[in-house]
C-alpha cells in the first residue's frame, strides 16, 4: 500500500495513517445511550456511508467505558457494558480507523468538592457552573485536571482500546479568563503581571495574557500528544482546533502535533451562503497545503441562538454542504448527537454525499488543487479576546467570495502567514478584500510579485495598517497602486455613487450609465501621474427630504485606480468598501466590477471558462496529464440563507479549458454521469458540453503529449 491509494487502510500503526481517514462517522455518546445502542444499525450506517473512520465519545466529562480513574464520572446506565468499547472492536472489524473523543470543559459535583483547585472561577474567585447544565461546573484549562487528569484518561484509553488518535472538543476553556489562584499564580510568575482585567480592553496585560495562554496550551497539546504516543507510537492526541487552525497558539510548539485538521463547522446559521463549506477547505488549504482537513457536519441544523441536537437537516442541504466542502479540499465528517436515532431522515443523504466522495477520491488523490486567482487570507487576532476560537470572514471577504464564485470564476486562498514567492507560484491575481494586518516584509513579498508579473485587487483600507493593526502614514502599496491618501476613511455614508469616467474594461457592462452606486465607506485618494481613473467619487449629498435629493457637485476623487506596470502585473486599488457593501446589498453592479476588475487583472481569458446559467461552485485540479473541473450546482432558492429543500437540475453547460503547449489530442469524461464526452478544440481551447444535473459532475480532462 502507499499512501497515495486511498482505497486502501492502513492498520500497520504507521505514523501517517491519517491520509487514509478521510470519511468519518462520529457518535457522540448522550448519558442514556448504554440502554438503547442498537450496534447493528450503526453498523449498518458505517458500511452504507462507506466510511474508513470513526470518532467515538470516550471519557472526559462522562466516561462510556469502565474507567478505573477515580473522578472520572461513568454513565449511571453504563452497568458492565462498554459501548464505547463495543463500537472500537466493531469499526475494527469494518477496517475502520478509530479516534476517541474527550470532552474536558466541565466536571460533575463529586469532582468540584473533591479538588476545587480543578474549577474555572470568575472575577470574584467563585466558581463558574455550567451555563446550560445545572450541578456541572466549567474547569480551569491551566489547571491540574487538564493537566494531568485528562492525560490519565487519555493513556487509559489508548492502553485499554485499539485506537489511531484522540480528539478533544471544548478543551481550551470557558470563553473568559479563569481567575482560579494556581492560575493567577502561575500567570504572574511567568509574566509578572496579573490577570488582565475581562471588563477593561485597556489593561495592559492583556497582550501578555494573549501569549502566555497560547503557549500554555500549546504545551498542553504537547503534553497529550507525547503521553500517548508513549503508549502506542503510531497515537496522535489532536485537540480541535476549528477554523483558526494554529494561528493563536505557539506555532513553534504545535504545528507537527496537527498531521491533519478538524473544522467543527456543522451547517449554515443565519445569513450564510451555501458556498460556505468550500472557503472552509480553500482557507485550511491556504495556510496548510499539504496536511488534510475534515470539516465536521451536524445531521441537524445550526443555527445561532438555538441548538436542535435531535432535528435532522433537509436532505438537500445536507448532500450539498458535505459535497462543496470536499470538491475543495474538505474531506467528509458527519456527526451524529445519541446513538438512539428518533428520526433516520439523515441517513441516506450523508451515504449519497459520501459515495460521491468516495468515487471522486481516487481521481483528486493525483491531482492538486490550482487557481489563477486567491484570496489573501489576512487574519488579525484580538489580544483582548484570545479565547475568540474562530477565524471569522468579514462581510468584506463575503463580498468578494460571492462575486467570484457568480461569476464562475476558480479562485483559492492563500494565508498571509504564508505569504511568500513559492505560494504565490501560479497565482496570476491576489485578492485583497480588506486586510489591515500585513507587516513591512509582506509587502516586500507583494512588491516582489507585481515587479515579477503577478496583478493585486486591493479595496479600501488594505496595506494602511502593519501587522500590530497600527494605521501607516499612507497605504502600505500607495505607489504601486498609483495613489497617496488624503484622508482617512469615512462613513457609514448614505447616498453615494461613482461616475464612469471612460471606456475600459473595468467598465464594461456599465453601458447606459453615466454613474452606479458607491461604498458606505470611502477613503479620500488622489491618482498619481500615469494610473487610470475609471470611476470617480460624485460628492456626498442628501438623501432627505427628497426634494433635495440631487448632486451639487461634480465628481472628484477618484474611486478606481488602475495601473500597468513594467514587469507586466496590473493593480486595481477600489477606494472604498466595495466586498462589503456588495455582500450587505447584493447589487449587481458591485459584483460586476469585482469580476471586471479581477479579468482586466489576469490580462489573459481565464484558463477555465464555464458558460451557462445557474449558480456554480467550481474547483480545478491538475497533475502532468490530467485537468480536472468539479462543478457544485448551488442553484436553489435558499442558497443565500437558511436550510436548502430543494436542487435545481443545473441546464446545459459550455466548459473551456486553455490547452497546454505541446498536447496533441484531448480526451473528456464525465466521472460522476461515467461517460466519455466529445472533445472540440477551438483556437487552443478544448470546448466539452455538460448534460443537465442535479448537485455534482466532475469533469477529467487528459492530455496526450
Amino acid at each position: 500500500m502507499t499512501v497515495s491509494d486511498p482505497t486502501a487502510i492502513d492498520h500497520s500503526g504507521s505514523a501517517e495513517w491519517y491520509r487514509t481517514a478521510t470519511r468519518w462517522t462520529q457518535l457522540t455518546f448522550v448519558e442514556d445511550d448504554p440502554l438503547y445502542l442498537d450496534l447493528d444499525f450503526w453498523v449498518d450506517v458505517l458500511r452504507r456511508t462507506r466510511s474508513n473512520a470513526i470518532c467515538l465519545s470516550a471519557g472526559g466529562y462522562m466516561a462510556f467505558y469502565p474507567t478505573r480513574i477515580p473522578y472520572h464520572y461513568r454513565s449511571r446506565h453504563l452497568g458492565d457494558s462498554d459501548p464505547f468499547g463495543d463500537l472500537v472492536e466493531a469499526a475494527r472489524g469494518l477496517g475502520l480507523h478509530v479516534m476517541a473523543r474527550v470532552d474536558p470543559h466541565a466536571i460533575h459535583a463529586d469532582a468540584a468538592e473533591a479538588h476545587p483547585e480543578w474549577l474555572a472561577r470568575d472575577a470574584a474567585g467563585d466558581p463558574i457552573p455550567h451555563w446550560s447544565f445545572p450541578g456541572v461546573w466549567l474547569t480551569d484549562p491551566f489547571s491540574d485536571y487538564h493537566q494531568d487528569f485528562i492525560t490519565e484518561v487519555a493513556v487509559e484509553i489508548t492502553r485499554e482500546y485499539e485506537i489511531d488518535a484522540l480528539f478533544a472538543n471544548r478543551w481550551e476553556g470557558h470563553g473568559g479568563v479563569s481567575y482560579a489562584s494556581g492560575t493567577a499564580r502561575r500567570f504572574t510568575a511567568d509574566t509578572g503581571r496579573r490577570l488582565p482585567a475581562t471588563d477593561h480592553p485597556g489593561d495592559p496585560a492583556w497582550p501578555d495574557y494573549t501569549r502566555w495562554r497560547s503557549r500554555r496550551l500549546s504545551e498542553l497539546v504537547v503534553r497529550w500528544d507525547d503521553a500517548v504516543r508513549a503508549v502506542r507510537p503510531h497515537v496522535r492526541f489532536i485537540p480541535n482546533r476549528g477554523a483558526m487552525l494554529t494561528r493563536d497558539l505557539s506555532r513553534e510548539l504545535i504545528d507537527d502535533r496537527y498531521p491533519m485538521f478538524f473544522i467543527d463547522k456543522q451547517g449554515r446559521s443565519g445569513l450564510e451562503a451555501s458556498w460556505a463549506p468550500g472557503r472552509i477547505g480553500k482557507r485550511s488549504r491556504g495556510m496548510f497545503p499539504d496536511r488534510p482537513v475534515c470539516l465536521i457536519t451536524s445531521v441537524g441544523p445550526e443555527h445561532h441562538a438555538t441548538r436542535w441536537k435531535d432535528a435532522v437537516a433537509d436532505p438537500h442541504e445536507l448532500r450539498a454542504w458535505i459535497v462543496d466542502g470536499f470538491v475543495h479540499g474538505a474531506d467528509p465528517w458527519f456527526t451524529k448527537f445519541k446513538a438512539q436515532c428518533f428520526d433516520t431522515r439523515w441517513v441516506e443523504p450523508i451515504a449519497e454525499a459520501y459515495e460521491l466522495h468516495e468515487r471522486c477520491e481516487p481521481l483528486y488523490s493525483i491531482t492538486e488543487p490550482t487557481a489563477e486567482v486567491a484570496i489573501l487570507d489576512n487574519v488579525a487576532l484580538d489580544p483582548t479576546r484570545p479565547w475568540g476560537g474562530y477565524a471569522t470572514p468579514t462581510t468584506h471577504e463575503d463580498g468578494f467570495y460571492q462575486a467570484l464564485v457568480a461569476a464562475r470564476i476558480p479562485f483559492g486562498y492563500l494565508a498571509a502567514e504564508e505569504l511568500r514567492p513559492d505560494r504565490l507560484h501560479g497565482v496570476k491575481v491576489l485578492v485583497l478584500p480588506q486586510c489591515q494586518a500585513l507587516s513591512d516584509d509582506q509587502l516586500a513579498v507583494l512588491r516582489r510579485y507585481l515587479a515579477g508579473g503577478g496583478s493585486i485587487v486591493a479595496a479600501h483600507e488594505s496595506t494602511l495598517y502593519d501587522e500590530r493593526q497600527r494605521p501607516r502614514h499612507d497605504l502600505g502599496l500607495a505607489a504601486e497602486f498609483g495613489v497617496r491618501l488624503i484622508e482617512p476613511a469615512r462613513g457609514p455614508i448614505k447616498n453615494n455613487y461613482i461616475e464612469l469616467t471612460g471606456d475600459h474594461p473595468i467598465t464594461a457592462g456599465f453601458e447606459g450609465a453615466d454613474r452606479i452606486i458607491g461604498g458606505t465607506r470611502v477613503i479620500g485618494v488622489s491618482a498619481e501621474p500615469g494610473a487610470g481613473v475609471w470611476f470617480r467619487f460624485i460628492p456626498d449629498y442628501p438623501d432627505l427630504p427628497m426634494e433635495e435629493v440631487y448632486p451639487r457637485l461634480p465628481a472628484d476623487r477618484p474611486a478606481v485606480i488602475t495601473r500597468d506596470h513594467p514587469g507586466g502585473g496590473r493593480t486595481v486599488y477600489v477606494a472604498f468598501n466595495l466586498g462589503e457593501v456588495h455582500w450587505e446589498a447584493l447589487q449587481a453592479d458591485h459584483g460586476r466590477l469585482i469580476t471586471n476588475a479581477v479579468r482586466w487583472a489576469l490580462r489573459d481569458e481565464p484558463r477555465v471558462v464555464l458558460d451557462g446559467p445557474g449558480l456554480v461552485d467550481l474547483a480545478v485540479r491538475e497533475n502532468d496529464d490530467d485537468l480536472v473541473v468539479s462543478l457544485v450546482n448551488l442553484t436553489n432558492p435558499m442558497a443565500m440563507r437558511g436550510q436548502q429543500y430543494e436542487t435545481v437540475p443545473l441546464p446545459p453547460q459550455r466548459l473551456s479549458v486553455a490547452v497546454p503547449e505541446g498536447v496533441s489530442a484531448v480526451t473528456a469524461r464525465l466521472m460522476i454521469t461515467d461517460r466519455a464526452v466529445p472533445v472540440r478544440i477551438v483556437d487552443g481551447r478544448a470546448v466539452i458540453m455538460i448534460d443537465p444535473f442535479e448537485l455534482l459532475e466532475v469533469v477529467r480532462l487528459s492530455w496526450s503529449r
